[in-house]
C-alpha cells in the first residue's frame, strides 16, 4: 500500500524526469564529463539525516550523527537555513532532492550537482581514493562492522565508542597528499626498545640497588644492535592515523603499561582512517568545488534559461542568498575565482592575437587599441546569440559550431528549438555564445591589462607581424581558450594551490578583499592589509591541512623511551594548548605510552604591550619552542632551545606549492 507522503515523491520524481535528462544533455554540450547522477526524492528528516551523515544513507553509530542532525534542524528552525542539495563522491553519484523545495530550487539543485559530479569525476585529488568507487557500500561495510563490534557480548559498547572518539580527533591527520595505502604489519620495526626492556626489568622486582649494580646503563646500551635505527620514523610521518595503526598500543589500566590493541581496535581504527582519506579530497577543494558548481549551474540556469520566466524571480532570490551570505563563503569566493580564471586566459588570448598585429607592441598598446571597438568585435555572432526555430535554414551543418545532427532533427520538427536552443549547438558554439568578455560586467576587462602582462606575452612572440589589421587579427579569436584553461585547471589543483596561482593583486583590488587582525594595543579587529600576498597567506592558513593545525610524527622512540614524540608545524598561528593537551590525551590512548608534541608559542610582555597600546602600534611578540607531554596522568611543559624547534617554523614554500611538488 503506497503511503500519501510516498505518492507526493513519486509525483515529484516524475515532474523532474526531463529537467534531470536535459540537465545532463546540457552539461555535455559545455564540456563537462560528469559521473552518472543518481537523485532520489527524500523529505525534510531525511534530508537533515543525510546532511548529517556526510550525504550517505548509512554510517556507523555514534553520537556525533545525532549531534550534526540536531544542529542541523536548529538551523533550518531559528536561523532561517534551509538544505536544497546534498551529493556525495561515487561512481555513480547520489544526490538527494527535498521534496518540499520549488521547482525553481530542484533545477537550481540538479544543475549544481551535475557539475560536483563532473569535479568528481575529473579532479586528480579525487583520484586518489580511486580504488573503491562504491564509497556508499564501503561506508555501509564499516557501519555493519562496528555495529558487529559494539553487539559483540565480549565487548563493551562504551568502550568501542570511546575508541572512535580517540580516532576521530586525529581524522585530518593523514596524508592527504598520498593515495590512500592499507597499514603493512610486516614491515620490519626497530629492533632494540629500551623501554621493553626497562619494563621487563620492572617485572622481576629487582632490588634498587642490584638494578643500579648489574644492570646499569652501561648494561643497557651494550645490548643494543649498533645497526639498529634507536628512533623511526627517518622522516617526518604525516599519517598520524597509520602510524599509530603500526605501532600503536593502548594502555592497560589493570597492568599498569602498554599492551597490544584487539582486533576490533585495529579494525575500527583502519576504517575510520580510509574514511578519512575518502573525505580528504572534498575537504581540499571545497572552494574550487562549490565555485566550479556555482558557475555552471548559473551559467546553466539564467544564461540558458534553464529556469523558466515563472522560476527565475525564485531562483534568483535564493542564488544571491547563496552568494551574498556573510563570512567566510566558499561560493562566492569560489565564483569569483573561476570567472577570474576564464576572464584572464580569454584577454592573454586575444592580446596575444593583437600584438601580431603590425606596428602594435606592448608599449603602445593601449595608446593604440580601441577597446570598445574590440568588445562589439567580439560578440557572438547573432546566429549562435538567438537561435529562433523560423530561422533554422540560415544554421549551416558544416559550420563547427553547428551540432548538424540536432539541427536535421530540429528541422524534422523532432527537438524543441523555443525550449531548449543550445541543442543545435557544438562546444564550440556554446563557447561563443557565452563568451565572457563581452559581458556587460566584464567589457572593460581587456582594457585593464597591465603593460607588465603585456611584456610578458610579447617577450616570447617571433611572429609579430603576422596581421594586418586588428580586425583581421580578431577573425581568429577561439572562443573556447577560456573554457578549456578552466577544465585544466580543475583537473590538477586544490583550494591551497587555486589560491596561489589565481589570487592575484587585480583580483583582491576588484572583489575589496582584505585582511582583518585582532589588534592588542586596541582590543578590537582592524583591517590590515589589501595586499594580495597578506590576503593569499590569510586564506591559505584556513585551507592548510583544512584549516587544522599541522601535526606529524618525529619519533616513535623518543629519548630511547618508546614515547610518541609529535611536531607542530608553526605557521605562525600558535596552537590552542588547552585543546592540544585533549588532544594528547586522546592520543595516548592509541599510543599506550607518554606521548609529546613539540611547538612555538608566541609570548607577550606585559611591557611592550602597554608601551603599544599608547603609541597606537602592535607590540613584537617572542617565538619560543615548547614541549608538551602527557604521561597517561599528568601533563608537564618545558621551554626548548630555539634549535630544537627551528624546523617547525613555516616558510614560504609552505603556501608556494604547485601539485606537482605535492604528488612528487
Amino acid at each position: 500500500m503506497t503511503t500519501r507522503d510516498e505518492f507526493e515523491m513519486q509525483r515529484e520524481a516524475e515532474k523532474l524526469e526531463e529537467a534531470v535528462e536535459e540537465a545532463s544533455n546540457l552539461a555535455e554540450k559545455l564540456g563537462l564529463d560528469p559521473y552518472p547522477v543518481n537523485y532520489w526524492i527524500v523529505d525534510y528528516d531525511e534530508m537533515n539525516e543525510l546532511i548529517a551523515y556526510g550525504g550517505f544513507q548509512q554510517r556507523y553509530p555514534h553520537w556525533r550523527w545525532g549531534m550534526q542532525y540536531d544542529r542541523q534542524q536548529k538551523q533550518g528552525q531559528f536561523l532561517g537555513g534551509k538544505a536544497f542539495e546534498i551529493v556525495n563522491n561515487d561512481n555513480p553519484s547520489h544526490a538527494f532532492l527535498q521534496v518540499s523545495n520549488s521547482l525553481a530550487d530542484q533545477k537550481a539543485v540538479i544543475t549544481h550537482v551535475e557539475a560536483h559530479a563532473d569535479f568528481f569525476n575529473n579532479n586528480e585529488w579525487f583520484g586518489l581514493f580511486a580504488d573503491d568507487p562504491d564509497a556508499a557500500a564501503m561506508l555501509a561495510r564499516h557501519a555493519d562492522a562496528i555495529r558487529e563490534h559494539m553487539q559483540d557480548p565480549e565487548i563493551d559498547r562504551a568502550d568501542v565508542e570511546r575508541w572512535i572518539d580517540h580516532v576521530l580527533c586525529l581524522e585530518d591527520n593523514v596524508n592527504q597528499h598520498r593515495p590512500y595505502e592499507p597499514i603493512d604489519l610486516d614491515e620490519e620495526v626497530p629492533e632494540f626498545e629500551a623501554a621493553d626492556i626497562e619494563a621487563d626489568l620492572s617485572d622481576l622486582d629487582l632490588s634498587e640497588e642490584v638494578r643500579r649494580q648489574v644492570f646499569d646503563d652501561e648494561w643497557l646500551e651494550a645490548q643494543r644492535d649498533d645497526d639498529a635505527p634507536v628512533s623511526f620514523p627517518a622522516e617526518p610521518w604525516k599519517d598520524v592515523l597509520g602510524f599509530l595503526r603500526k605501532h600503536g598500543k593502548q594502555y592497560d589500566d589493570d597492568a599498569g603499561k602498554a599492551v597490544e590493541m584487539t582486533d576490533w581496535q585495529r579494525d575500527i581504527l583502519e576504517m575510520l582512517r580510509r574514511e578519512a582519506y575518502y573525505f580528504a579530497p572534498q575537504k581540499m577543494t571545497k572552494v574550487m568545488n562549490e565555485g566550479w558548481a556555482s558557475y555552471w549551474e548559473s551559467l546553466m540556469m539564467a544564461d540558458e534559461n534553464f529556469a523558466g520566466a515563472d522560476e527565475f524571480v525564485t531562483y534568483a532570490d535564493h542564488m544571491s542568498q547563496v552568494l551574498g551570505s556573510p563570512g567566510f563563503n566558499p561560493y562566492s569566493l569560489g565564483l569569483e575565482l573561476w570567472e577570474y580564471v576564464e576572464n584572464t586566459e580569454n584577454r592573454r588570448h586575444v592580446a596575444e592575437l593583437l600584438l601580431r598585429v603590425e606596428g602594435l607592441t606592448w608599449r603602445n598598446f593601449h595608446d593604440t587599441v580601441d577597446f570598445r571597438d574590440v568588445v562589439e568585435r567580439l560578440e557572438p555572432d547573432p546566429m549562435v546569440d538567438a537561435i529562433d526555430a523560423d530561422d533554422l535554414e540560415a544554421l549551416d551543418p558544416e559550420d563547427p559550431r553547428v551540432d548538424a545532427e540536432a539541427l536535421a532533427r530540429a528541422k524534422a520538427g523532432d527537438l524543441d528549438v523555443a525550449e531548449y536552443p543550445w541543442k543545435v549547438l557544438t562546444y564550440e558554439g556554446m563557447a561563443e555564445r557565452h563568451y565572457s568578455l563581452v559581458k556587460p560586467q566584464y567589457r572593460g576587462f581587456l582594457g585593464h591589462i597591465s603593460q607588465g602582462e603585456l611584456e610578458r606575452i610579447s617577450r616570447y612572440m617571433f611572429d609579430d607581424a603576422r596581421y594586418g589589421s586588428v580586425e583581421e587579427a580578431l577573425e581568429d579569436v577561439d572562443y573556447t581558450v577560456g573554457w578549456d584553461r578552466m577544465r585544466e585547471v580543475r583537473e590538477s589543483h586544490n583550494d591551497v594551490t587555486f589560491l596561489d596561482e589565481f589570487l592575484t593583486q587585480e583580483f583582491v583590488d576588484a572583489n575589496e578583499y582584505f585582511t582583518y587582525e585582532y589588534m592588542r594595543a586596541s582590543n578590537d579587529y582592524r583591517v590590515t592589509s589589501t595586499d594580495h600576498r597578506d590576503v593569499k597567506k590569510k586564506l591559505m592558513l584556513r585551507f592548510t591541512n583544512f584549516g587544522k593545525p599541522t601535526v606529524v610524527v618525529a619519533d616513535g622512540n623518543y629519548e630511547n623511551r618508546n614515547e610518541l614524540l609529535l611536531d607542530h608545524q608553526y605557521n605562525g598561528v600558535s596552537l590552542d594548548i588547552e585543546q592540544a593537551k585533549d588532544t594528547l590525551e586522546r592520543v595516548f590512548e592509541l599510543w599506550g605510552r607518554p606521548v609529546n608534541i613539540r611547538t612555538i608559542v608566541k609570548e607577550y610582555d606585559e611591557h611592550d604591550v602597554e608601551v603599544a597600546r599608547r603609541r597606537d602600534r602592535e607590540p613584537e611578540p617572542t617565538e619560543r619552542g615548547r614541549l608538551i607531554s602527557f604521561d597517561g596522568m599528568d601533563f608537564s611543559e618545558r621551554e626548548l632551545d630555539w634549535e630544537e624547534v627551528e624546523h617547525l617554523a613555516a616558510t614560504d614554500i609552505d603556501y608556494d606549492t604547485k601539485p606537482d611538488e605535492w604528488t612528487a
